[in-house]
């Protein structure tokens, strides 16, 4: 390319350096001159004009721009028309974005030609943001400077934006005697928001005694409920890999993976895994709308992004995220949050029934029994309560003061049923008339199910179309299982029916109104009815 000033007589063909003003028009930087243009210009006195001609081998700032960017383009990301010599790249989902930060550096130390910028690696990028941008700094670029870049980024795009995926979380809060329900309401205010935030959903809320064995328990129950993230906001801040809290995560059969993180605030977050279930012990700001270490962690997690000791660790340069001298409002956060569905939402209500007699079980009442250290009624109520219907109804009969008592502390409608001995349509029928009015459908949960949880709740609810109402019955290999979904137009039937059966009559009799979705598993199939059962599910 040869830049410089050239006389009009010889112009043609010349890429403008800048803007000309030419009475009521103008020529705009980058216009390629005319024969026509030149007359322009010699009938507005103008003699020369600065620009730049192009060369053989020269490709133009636009076109340079989108081939360079082109070889940047990674999952999720995508580019846009180039202009002005600029390409932008773009995020196609929300996510991390995750940048080659040597190979970059690589291609800006090529040339001054050639200027590359991206957000910094990790950063939360929403749908449609512009995540890179390649600016080509002259009027054009030698071919061999686009090919030198192509050898940089022959080994994988350099750039790509990590999908943020939904996940079901439960908070597990330990309180002490004395402690202001203030906090707690806090808590659970900043999580649910912070969770939203990022397209995930706070499931299930539990409290307990700060304990070893009880928040063990609260762990295995909300693991058990299906919940793919789990945390644990002690009544205390952990000091110790052998405090309290984490001592009982490692109870339950969690593993430890890093204690502490050089990100203030934030520095005392605990890294935990139960199988493949994140289990983190939050520092004393998580109840701070601010961004803190914990968000961090969030959307590492979310994102599906590795996240070992080693990458916590190297969070440090960067992770003062603010002054720990600067002031914290202690009081923010502490309305209470009230999740809200959106209008258009279906009002699916979940019934759990749990008043059954446990006649083959030998005398013990097989919905107390605990499998994997959770009694088989929480079980299935807490599955419930993760999932997303809308309200949560359990009908107890057999020995339900003990049933109950097992049940305490949650949101739910209790119904007893005083003619359980009579049948499980019996309970059908005192759970059926207890639902909320606007109730437009109910997904029927048995409490001697164990393996149930909120996934397959979820899933149920997932296929029903309040436009075409239709039961939905899980099934595993053609086999038909539960939880079942029953609209609301055969409520009124189901509160007629007798016996022990339940409604498998009427799926006999409307067969055209079902519509079947298959699972993954046959958890949908697995009930306890007899003491090898029990303990078959207990092995397992």
């Amino acid at each position: 390319m040869i830049f410089g000033e050239f006389r009009c007589e010889e112009a043609e063909g010349v890429m403008l350096a800048h803007t000309l003003a030419l009475g009521e028009r103008s020529f705009k930087k980058g216009r390629v001159l005319s024969t026509g243009d030149i007359a322009v210009l010699k009938q507005a006195g103008i003699a020369s004009v600065a620009g730049a001609r192009m060369e053989a081998d020269d490709v133009a700032e636009n076109a340079a721009a989108a081939e360079i960017a082109a070889l940047l383009v990674g999952d999720n990301t995508e580019m846009r028309a180039p202009y002005t010599g600029r390409c932008n790249l773009h995020a196609a989902a929300r996510g991390l974005v995750r940048v080659d930060a040597e190979r970059i550096d690589r291609l800006n130390l090529l040339d001054e030609a050639v200027a590359i910028g991206t957000l910094p690696q990790h950063a939360l990028a929403r749908r449609g943001q512009v995540v890179a941008t390649v600016k080509i700094i002259p009027f054009a670029v030698p071919r061999r400077l686009i090919e030198a870049c192509r050898e940089i980024a022959s080994a994988g795009p350099l750039l790509a934006v990590a999908e943020l995926k939904p996940r079901r979380a439960a908070l597990i809060m330990s309180e002490l005697p004395g402690m202001k329900e203030n906090v707690f309401r806090g808590t659970v205010t900043a999580t649910r928001n912070r969770l939203e935030a990022l397209g995930s959903r706070l499931a299930l809320v539990l409290r307990c005694a700060h304990g070893k064995r009880a928040v063990e328990d609260m762990l295995r129950q909300a693991l058990a409920s299906g919940c793919d993230l789990v945390l644990i906001a002690g009544a205390t801040v952990t000091k110790d890999r052998k405090d309290v809290v984490p001592a009982a995560v490692v109870a339950a059969g969690g593993e430890i993976e890093h204690f502490g993180m050089p990100v203030e605030p934030g520095n005392m977050l605990l890294l935990a895994h139960h199988g493949s279930t994140p289990v983190l012990v939050l520092p004393g700001c998580a109840r701070s709308r601010r961004t803190n270490g914990l968000d961090w962690v969030l959307h590492r997690l979310m994102a599906g992004l590795p996240l070992t000791r080693a990458d916590i660790m190297r969070m440090g340069v960067g992770g003062l995220i603010r002054s720990p001298l600067e002031p914290e409002d202690e009081e923010e956060g502490e309305e209470e949050s009230v999740p809200v569905l959106p209008a258009d939402t279906p009002r699916i209500a979940a019934l759990v029934l749990a008043a059954g007699t446990s006649s083959r079980m030998g005398g013990d009442n097989k919905l107390l029994a605990e499998v994997g250290g959770v009694p088989m009624v929480l079980r299935a109520v807490n599955a419930a309560l993760a999932s997303r219907a809308a309200s949560v109804t359990v009908v107890t009969g057999h020995q339900a003061e003990a049933v109950e008592a097992a049940l305490a502390g949650r949101e739910l409608n209790m119904v007893r049923n005083p003619e359980y001995a009579q049948g499980l349509s019996t309970s059908l029928r005192r759970g059926i008339a207890a639902l909320p009015q606007d109730t437009e459908a109910v997904v029927v949960l048995l409490a001697d199910m164990p393996r149930i949880t909120a996934d397959h709740v979820d899933r149920v609810i997932e296929a029903f179309d309040p436009a075409q109402p239709m039961i939905v019955v899980p099934e595993k290999e053609s086999r038909h299982g539960n939880p079942i979904l029953w609209p609301r137009e055969f409520f009124a039937q189901m509160s007629t029916l007798s016996g022990d059966k339940g409604a498998r009559g009427l799926l006999e009799q409307y067969a055209a109104r079902v519509r079947r979705i298959a699972m993954d598993d046959d958890a949908i199939l697995v009930d306890i009815d007899s003491p090898e059962d029990l303990a078959g599910a207990r092995s397992a």
